[in-house]
């Protein structure tokens, strides 16, 4: 209680009534104490009560000791001298309304009377000070009880804004998911639309090519059949072969037919990559050739990989082990590898694109390579199928390698990185193969990902 909320709880009685602490400080008195005094109110601020009694200080400071220890109402008998020098016997009566702590002293109601009147008003002061103490501990148990619901409505209000904003991130998520499954579905439909397109055409140029071989060389040597039996021809003839420089045509045609066909072979390589990469007749589970996906993937990328503006042309490195197939979804692995290959080639780009006072902040004295990434797979413990893409672009922080995997985070400017690529890829080896996905990366040396998926997973 504060010396204020005894003031409140105090003025309505008509005994007189001090508020003091266990060390004898008048901290708190109402008028009829004043009155009985004659003294004014400023005047027993901060006051002790020894200097308003008669009797010894030891006696009176036992009495406040038994006050601040007894839980009942503790009897005495205390000499008040007044303001006009008289002396007046009053009946005391003192109960503790707050138990000395560690942290503060006792606080002690003291109720004084005249001794003429104190038997009739015993029982009517008990009454009011039960009243006051029910009061003090009615307002104690309401403070408590306002203080735990305020406790339990931020710890509500907490834990719904921490579901509100996961709810929000867990939105933001699929949205994003959703918005790049649209995109790659567009580009596989894409893709596997142009593959077909090519490939009829390619197809019927492959197939007549072996018979345009076979009639070019009966012609040739049906011409070589008439030379040998004529070989003095007229002279329009002779010159006809002059302006068409026969024996230069036999020689060249067999070449050029030979070039026609690597070149349809080439194209319909580029074709069978394209319809390889797209997979859409492929959304279930699969076993596949993980060499083929890869394959596919760089033969999309391959002309980011060619030297543009006079720079060097990236170059791959494979270093394939011998793999078992491999049951997953092949068409959301090829969207894996196109991801990280594709953050390869820009890293790299972006390196080619800094100034040498830029490179040499960066990476120090290291030494400048060629561009170059080396993709790398193995099995392991013959449980785990492991492919490492590793590029010696710029490298990465620690900050930006801890974010990597957050959608919508992207180091690259406005309008040319979404962030949802690796946040995606994730999502895929993850959740849907069970697998894991690791980046090393060291800022000024490179950086490398790690894929490692499962032989066998919960499906089979």
């Amino acid at each position: 209680m504060t010396p204020e909320q005894f003031i409140e709880l105090a003025r309505v009685l008509p005994e007189p009534l001090f508020l003091i602490s266990g060390e004898g400080q008048i901290l708190a008195t109402n008028q009829p104490a004043v009155d009985l005094l004659g003294l004014r109110r400023q005047e027993l601020q901060e006051r002790m009560i020894f200097d308003l009694v008669t009797e010894p200080p030891n006696k009176v400071a036992k009495y406040l000791q038994a006050c601040s220890s007894s839980r009942a109402m503790v009897l005495g008998s205390l000499t008040l001298r007044k303001n006009d020098g008289q002396q007046l016997i009053c009946r005391s009566q003192g109960a503790v309304i707050q138990p000395a702590s560690p942290e503060s002293s006792s606080l002690i109601l003291l109720r004084l009377e005249k001794r003429e009147i104190a038997s009739s008003n015993f029982i009517l002061l008990n009454q009011k000070i039960n009243q006051l103490a029910k009061e003090i501990q009615r307002r104690k148990q309401a403070e408590e009880a306002l203080l735990k619901a305020n406790q339990e409505l931020e710890l509500r209000v907490e834990e719904r804004t921490t579901a509100l904003t996961e709810t929000l991130k867990e939105l933001q998520r699929t949205q994003g998911h959703l918005i790049q499954a649209e995109k790659m579905s567009g580009l596989g439909q894409m893709v596997a639309g142009v593959a077909h397109e090519i490939n009829n055409p390619i197809n019927f140029i492959y197939g007549n090519l072996p018979h345009t071989e076979k009639y070019t060389r009966d012609l040739l040597r049906l011409v070589q059949l008439y030379q040998q039996h004529y070989p003095n021809p007229p002279l329009e003839i002779q010159e006809e072969i002059e302006n068409v420089e026969f024996d230069f045509l036999q020689q060249d045609i067999a070449k050029l037919l030979n070039s026609m066909k690597i070149g349809t072979e080439r194209i319909r390589e580029i074709v069978l990559g394209l319809r390889n990469f797209s997979r859409l007749d492929e959304a279930e589970l699969k076993k596949v050739n993980i060499h083929e996906g890869i394959d596919s993937t760089l033969m999309i990328l391959q002309h980011h990989l060619q030297g543009k503006n006079g720079h060097t042309a990236i170059q791959v490195i494979k270093e394939y082990r011998q793999l078992p197939l491999v049951k997953c979804y092949p068409g959301q692995l090829n969207q894996v590898f196109m991801n990280i290959l594709a953050n390869a080639i820009d890293a790299l780009e972006d390196k080619r694109s800094l100034s040498s006072a830029q490179k040499q902040a960066i990476m120090g004295n290291s030494p400048i390579q060629n561009p170059q990434i080396q993709i790398r797979t193995d099995v392991v413990d013959e449980k785990w199928v492991v492919i490492s893409i590793a590029d010696n672009g710029l490298g990465m922080t620690e900050e930006v390698t801890s974010n990597l995997y957050n959608p919508f985070f992207t180091t690259k400017p406005v309008g040319k990185g979404t962030g949802l690529g690796l946040s995606i890829s994730y999502q895929i080896i993850v959740e849907k193969h069970e697998g894991q996905l690791h980046c090393h990366s060291t800022l000024g040396q490179g950086t490398e990902f790690i894929i490692t998926l499962p032989l066998k997973n919960r499906n089979g």
